[in-house]
């Protein structure tokens, strides 16, 4: 008499719970890793736009003059969350200044700043 066996090859229920488990633990660290990257990419952004603005205001004060009657303001739009500032500093040659232009953006306890420096004739 011949007994048989047969092999039923499939999953158990224990299985298929640690696989879903460990597929659910991979799919919410992509999920921040997602989030994470749309941040930095979004403070990227505004530190390139505040170079540029910084420049820009930089250009601005070489062509007509640094403004006497107020050394900050705010950008007019669609730059309006950024603000710019500027101070001077004496050089050696007494033809020339040193001008830096602070341009910052965010809340006020949490200040993120470009700051770009350059010397001007007088």
């Amino acid at each position: 008499m011949m007994i048989m066996f047969r092999c039923q090859k499939a999953f158990t229920l224990l299985e298929v719970m640690i696989a879903l488990a460990i597929a659910a633990t991979a799919l919410l660290a992509l999920l921040g890793l997602g989030n994470r990257s749309i941040a930095v990419h979004d403070r990227l952004q505004k530190t390139t736009r505040a170079t540029l603005l910084a420049q820009a205001k930089m250009s601005e004060f070489e062509t007509a003059g640094l403004p006497r009657d107020r050394n900050s303001d705010r950008f007019s739009e669609p730059f309006e969350q950024f603000r710019w500032h500027y101070t001077t500093a004496e050089t050696p040659l007494p033809s020339t200044i040193e001008v830096q232009v602070t341009v910052t953006w965010g809340e006020e306890r949490g200040n993120e700043s470009v700051s770009l420096t350059s010397f001007l004739l007088r």
